[in-house]
């Protein structure tokens, strides 16, 4: 407390922060639920730590921190408690913040945001119209994934590979309801290209993030289908338009509209509806353990857009409803899946398959792509004469001219009509008076004053759109608006955000390495390709436009019900036998798996306990000591209690220090190697390892290795200390300056990880002095590369005229002294013996220093 008090007074200073370069630390911001887990200490941990050490590199650190304050959790507590979720959500920020503060973190609380807030959700609408007029967000209909308890729409992300949803537990439905989308697909080429430039993002980040986006080009048909009630549009995906006249099945997927009651025939309706629901079944949410090959005609045709030609229907296990429009066309000659599909269901014979694209064949060479015995010929080529006017044209002439041709004569092509407001109008105030029930979708709806409004075109009635935008869109642009959190007229300042990022490193929980961070790097390239900031140097350079240089992601370990997959409480498990967690209700083992760390998985420790009972310095080190970044934190206690005592041993060096009175004011020593005793030059040694390691760990964010490495010199400094026993005689003056050194250089390095443990050494070390200043305001320790060539002292070996004599231990300073080294051995015994006996009868003729100074040969006269 003495500490934390003493920051907020060294915040009220003034800063001159010069032409310091900037280094921007972010910890990803949290939904304010009330109350820290220990994955949330974690992540400020490492955060603070990060920026503790770069502000005494001499950065100007950058180190924000906010509130991810919209949410269902904020409604259901609402609903719980009967409390405003406003109310509650401005209640728990408060108490978090205080949490946050125990924690000793060191947050630029001058740049907070929240995102529930008319100041910053202004901004969030406002990029969202900017979106709408770039045409990157559309209305349409899809089918979704439903919460049942919580009653909104997931993202496949946030469904267990159970089907259950990662909230609330529910097993998930599928919908279908009119949504809306932002148009990645756009920006899928720079997504996955710029992906490569980011070498400090974790591989298996990467490959989520490729495989994510999985960039497919192509066009869109629509075959029709013709019945007696009416006509049915549908509208075909395909990535090889030069095929279209290959087509012999469409491919729908088991969601499709299609298959409805409605539009099935009354012979085949039955049957096909069972097979969905088979399907279905079987599928829950993973579709890699279908059977690809399972498949139904529907008893209905469609009519070809170009030939006229029927085409039959077939509902098909393969066909993903999200990709595309939930119907592919089935080119049996050009594809090896629908070659597969043909064949399994026996749709058409193999002497039927229509070739419409041929191979380009030069010099009698083998033609390329072509499989099953030349069945199938799935690379580009020429197209036959089976493709009308089209015939003879490459692939790749062919499908600018089907596509062109097809959009002049309209094959119906739709779209929703949807009205933006005024950007005048900003921000569109949410209502407070609200209701939350849970059920009747958005309370939006119950508020007829403010569902209710002139529509902004032509002033007549209308309704605004009560679909709410999910979090991910807030959290997409925060730190952008952390450069310029006050800005009332613009999301940011394009000047402050061209300067201040990319971010540098950013801190979460692994469970965000997809939908996070691919929105986040969508937004930033739809907003660099806006104008709305520009990076220094050449703006066309690739990678300019992507949001973080460097990832950390943490994730913590949870237990399930091995029958209903339900997350398990901590007092629901024993675990006496850590290897074997057995559910106490049931007597069975559960199921361990590594998720991230929230209350909702019940695998967030609560850090008030363990800070009360050991100290937030000596938390802070354990996290930091237990696990590097990037694995897995499996949290236990006892561990603490060796973080403890370490701390209480270099307290033991620092007071050895003032007791004995050999504290000096002069931090800048400048050591002679060649004066200090062989025991100080090893210490003086060590010391200068240790930096050169602990600098390189914290810059890679190893701080399991630093802590260690810190410790090996707490070890020594111990041993060498000349002030361990009360009657020991003081050394010389050299000495205590070594030891000094080593101590103050030993409590700057551990200060960002344990910082108000650091601020008390520090001070305790300059008792007596004035003007103290804070330990993070000192420059971090450099290295001595002179004494780190060698130990203190190595042989050299003597040779005359090129034959080994004898050899000599040397200091390793000495060594780069080449007349200081041949002093050395010509006053030695065995240089007085070998070298004056022969020197009484010849000359030297030259000396040779070989092997660094480790290898000299005296060459005489013959």
């Amino acid at each position: 407390s003495k500490w934390i008090n003493k920051w907020k007074n060294y915040k009220n200073l003034p800063k001159n922060q010069g032409n310091k370069e900037k280094f921007y630390v972010l910890a990803m911001f949290p939904y304010p639920s009330g109350m820290l887990h220990m994955g949330h200490v974690r992540v400020y941990t490492i955060s603070d730590t990060l920026a503790r050490f770069r502000k005494m590199l001499g950065y100007d650190v950058i180190h924000p921190m906010g509130w991810d304050a919209f949410g269902l959790p904020a409604e259901n507590a609402a609903m719980e408690r009967n409390v405003h979720p406003a109310d509650w959500t401005i209640s728990n920020i408060s108490s978090m913040k205080k949490q946050m503060e125990r924690i000793l973190t060191d947050f630029d609380w001058d740049r907070e945001v929240t995102t529930c807030n008319p100041d910053y959700y202004k901004w969030t609408q406002y990029l969202f119209l900017q979106m709408y007029k770039a045409r990157l967000a559309y209305q349409k209909e899809a089918i979704v994934n439903w919460d049942p308890v919580d009653q909104t729409v997931l993202a496949n992300e946030q469904v267990g590979s159970d089907g259950r949803s990662w909230r609330s537990g529910a097993k998930v439905e599928r919908r279908k309801l009119k949504q809306w989308f932002f148009k990645i697909t756009d920006f899928a080429e720079p997504l996955l290209n710029d992906l490569d430039l980011l070498d400090k993002w974790p591989d298996h980040v990467k490959q989520m993030q490729r495989n994510w986006i999985g960039k497919s080009k192509g066009a869109e048909f629509d075959f029709i289908v013709e019945s007696k009630r009416s006509e049915f549009i549908v509208k075909v995906f395909t990535s090889r338009p030069d095929t279209i006249f290959g087509v012999q099945y469409l491919a729908i997927a088991i969601d499709h509209p299609l298959l409805s009651e409605e539009w099935l025939p009354q012979n085949t309706c039955s049957q096909v509806l069972q097979f969905v629901e088979k399907i279905r079944q079987q599928e829950l949410f993973d579709l890699n353990d279908v059977n690809t090959g399972q498949g139904m005609h529907t008893g209905v045709f469609a009519k070809h857009p170009i030939t006229g030609l029927s085409i039959p229907i077939y509902v098909a296990s393969y066909v993903v409803p999200d990709y595309g429009t939930g119907a592919v066309m089935g080119v049996p000659a050009h594809d090896e899946r629908d070659w597969e599909f043909v064949r399994i269901n026996r749709i058409i014979s193999e002497d039927n398959i229509k070739k419409v694209i041929m191979p380009v064949i030069q010099d009698n060479s083998k033609a390329t792509g072509m499989q099953h015995s030349n069945k199938v010929f799935t690379s580009r080529g020429i197209l036959t004469a089976k493709c009308g006017q089209y015939a003879g044209l490459s692939s790749d002439d062919a499908e600018k001219a089907i596509v062109n041709d097809a959009q002049k004569a309209g094959y119906g092509r739709w779209s929703v009509q949807v009205v933006p407001v005024s950007e005048s109008e900003l921000p569109i105030l949410l209502p407070t008076d609200v209701t939350f029930s849970g059920r009747g979708g958005s309370p939006l709806k119950q508020v007829q004053e403010w569902l209710n409004c002139k529509c902004p075109k032509c002033q007549g009635s209308a309704m605004r759109d009560t679909d709410t935008m999910d979090t991910f869109v807030d959290s997409s642009w925060y730190f952008m608006r952390y450069m310029d959190s006050k800005n009332s007229n613009q999301p940011f300042c394009p000047k402050k955000a061209s300067n201040l990022l990319p971010v540098d490193v950013y801190i979460g929980g692994i469970e965000h390495a997809n939908l996070h961070l691919l929105y986040s790097r969508f937004f930033t390239k739809f907003m660099f390709k806006q104008g709305m900031f520009a990076l220094k140097g050449d703006i066309t350079e690739p990678g300019q436009d992507e949001p973080f240089k460097q990832l950390g992601m943490v994730h913590g370990k949870t237990f399930k019900d091995p029958i209903s997959g339900r997350f398990l409480k901590p007092d629901e498990v024993d675990l006496s036998n850590p290897s074997k967690p057995i559910q106490i209700s049931t007597g069975m083992t559960s199921i361990v798996s590594f998720e991230k760390m929230s209350k909702s998985k019940y695998n967030g420790v609560d850090p008030e306990t363990t800070i009360n009972n050991y100290g937030a310095d000596a938390t802070r080190l354990h996290i930091l000591f237990k696990a590097p970044v990037s694995e897995v934190l499996e949290w236990e206690d006892a561990s603490i209690v060796g973080m403890q005592r370490w701390i209480a041993r270099v307290w033991r060096l620092v007071e050895s220090i003032v007791k004995k009175d050999l504290s000096t004011n002069n931090l800048s020593l400048n050591f002679n190697m060649n004066l200090l005793s062989k025991e100080d030059r090893e210490t003086y040694r060590i010391i200068n390892i240790t930096i050169k390691e602990v600098t390189e760990d914290y810059k890679n964010s190893t701080f399991n290795t630093a802590v260690s490495a810190l410790i090996k010199l707490t070890n020594h400094l111990t041993s060498i200390s000349p002030y361990q026993n009360e009657n020991a005689s003081k050394k010389s003056t050299i000495v205590s300056q070594t030891y000094e050194y080593g101590v103050k250089t030993l409590v700057k390095m551990m200060a960002p990880m344990a910082p108000s443990i650091g601020e008390e050494f520090w001070e305790i070390l300059n008792q007596g002095k004035q003007h103290i200043t804070s330990v993070f305001e000192e420059l971090w320790p450099k290295v001595d590369i002179e004494c780190l060539s060698a130990a203190s002292e190595v042989t050299c070996v003597v040779q005359i005229n090129g034959k080994m004599r004898f050899s000599i231990m040397t200091p390793s300073a000495v060594l780069q002294d080449n007349l200081s080294t041949e002093k050395l051995i010509l006053e030695s015994e065995n240089g007085k013996k070998w070298l004056g006996k022969v020197n009484a009868d010849k000359k030297i003729k030259k000396i040779i220093h070989a092997n660094e100074g480790k290898i000299v040969n005296f060459v005489f006269d013959k």
